[in-house]
């Protein structure tokens, strides 16, 4: 570290300052601490009228320059990553950063935040809307090379204006993601963009037994201890998936089965609550085939009918019937695996043509596409249900993988439209930041909404994370 003490006129020390500088730079990179004697100033001794002087101490420590160059360059070609509520965002153009600010491809940040995007040639100009501004929408307009864009007709300038790079339009990713009401953060060690999407209206669905004092979920639902009732978390939840019911091989309506599903004491008042406070109800019939009970059903025509027409009787009370058959396909395959899916399929059909005709809705809760079960024929029983829950955990690790619950969603989306999707959600699996990704991918994806399993397992950290990412229920529907 080298210094040089200054003592001059006010003036003319800026001068001989801004000289020093200029010949420290000629010689080697460095940096430069200014310190100023204001504080100290003491009239000059000489003739009357003189300034008052002022004493500067510059000092340089010399860096090696070599290693500036080299820091530039790892800067230079690391890569930027985008990350949209924890998932990455794919670019055919890599995002780089430019006079401070992060530029990537227009198309594929607007496409991931699902909003409309329009290419003016003549103009040169992107537009990317939700919808008009007097729907609620918002409108961003952007032209090449003007640091003047447009938000619902209104003029707001930019650091750094859009450009083109590789064929593609390339936008400050910030400005636009911010004018769609998404929140922005820069994290330089990780080299990451990392934007979080506004709240948005989806499906909450909650799994499933309610009603007595030994079932935490009723206080995680309402917020108070049974029988008590609140708000509480009614407001995001709107739907609930309650696992009263079973089946046995010979098609007998069950209330209580061998693997714990029960009907509680007080379900009557379950369902009068529900009814008050505006959450739609789901008669889940819940079996597993873990001994066999519901391929012996299926291979059975007269348990068959005999189950469909038991359920549709019962689901009078509700607003819809939730089939949860659970283990169907497990190490089947060829004419096996085959005969397994159509007697579902079968099965699926008749009860819809029951529910169907009492005005019923139907979802279904399936195997994941890309698990172990395989016994489920997506493509027929999408169009059969009107919803299905994807239940896309239970891979090994928590929290569960977002890669293969990513590719759960694209396989059942090749099959089933993405309205009718539900992405189920294991809330031991996840912590509070796990799941807000989670419901990034039903946004990405655009699916009808998600579904927790279970009621009673969701902590407080995840209520607020889900509060943050999801638009709460207006409380002017909801019984205070």
């Amino acid at each position: 570290m080298k210094s040089l003490i200054i003592t001059t006129k006010r003036h003319i020390g800026l001068i001989l300052l801004l000289s020093a500088c200029i010949n420290l730079g000629l010689q080697s990179s460095f940096s430069i601490g200014l310190t100023s004697s204001l504080s100290r100033v003491s009239p000059a001794s000489s003739t009357a009228g003189a300034q008052t002087g002022v004493t500067m101490s510059l000092s340089a420590g010399f860096l090696d320059r070599g290693k500036v160059v080299r820091a530039q360059e790892r800067n230079r070609n690391r890569e930027v990553l985008v990350l949209l509520d924890g998932l990455p965002v794919d670019f055919d153009v890599p995002p780089f950063i430019h006079e401070g600010r992060t530029m990537v491809p227009f198309r594929a940040i607007a496409e991931a935040l699902n909003v409309l995007v329009e290419w003016d040639d003549s103009t040169r100009t992107v537009t990317a809307s939700t919808g008009t501004a007097s729907q609620g929408g918002i409108r961003v307009r952007l032209q090449i090379g003007n640091k003047l864009a447009d938000k619902n007709g209104t003029p707001i300038g930019l650091d750094v204006p859009p450009m083109i790079v590789g064929g593609r339009t390339l936008i400050p990713v910030r400005f636009f993601c911010e004018a769609f009401d998404c929140r922005v953060s820069w994290d330089e060690a990780a080299y990451t963009v990392r934007i979080t999407s506004p709240a948005k209206t989806l499906e909450v669905l909650g799994f499933y037994a309610l009603g007595d004092s030994q079932t935490s979920s009723w206080t995680d639902l309402f917020g108070k201890a049974y029988p008590e009732t609140g708000t509480g978390h009614t407001d995001l939840v709107g739907k609930l998936a309650l696992g009263w019911y079973s089946l046995d091989a010979q098609g007998n309506l069950l209330t209580r089965s061998r693997t714990g599903w029960q009907r509680p004491e007080s379900w009557e008042k379950v369902l009068e609550l529900s009814k008050e406070r505006g959450l739609e109800t789901q008669m889940v019939v819940h079996v597993t085939d873990q001994d066999g009970t519901i391929t012996s059903l299926l291979g059975n025509e007269a348990a068959i009918a005999k189950a469909a027409s038991a359920i549709a009787e019962e689901s009078k009370l509700y607003d819809g019937v939730n089939l949860d058959f659970e283990g169907l396909g497990w190490q089947e395959e060829g004419e096996r695996l085959a005969r397994t899916r159509e007697s579902f399929v079968r099965f699926v059909a008749l009860l819809r043509g029951y529910l169907k005709g009492a005005g019923r809705s139907l979802a279904l809760t399936l195997h994941a596409p890309n698990s172990a079960y395989q016994g489920y024929d997506y493509k027929t029983l999408g169009a059969l249900a009107d919803e299905i829950i994807v239940m896309a955990y239970d891979y090994g690790t928590k929290p569960e993988p977002v890669d293969k619950v990513v590719e759960a969603v694209r396989m059942a989306q090749q099959a089933v439209p993405a309205e009718k999707l539900v992405l189920g959600v294991s809330a031991p699996s996840e912590t509070p930041q796990s799941l807000l990704t989670k419901v990034g991918i039903a946004k990405r994806y655009r699916l009808r909404g998600i579904a927790l399993w279970r009621l009673g397992l969701v902590s407080d950290e995840m209520w607020d994370a889900l509060g943050m990412t999801i638009k709460r229920r207006p409380t002017s529907t909801l019984v205070q």
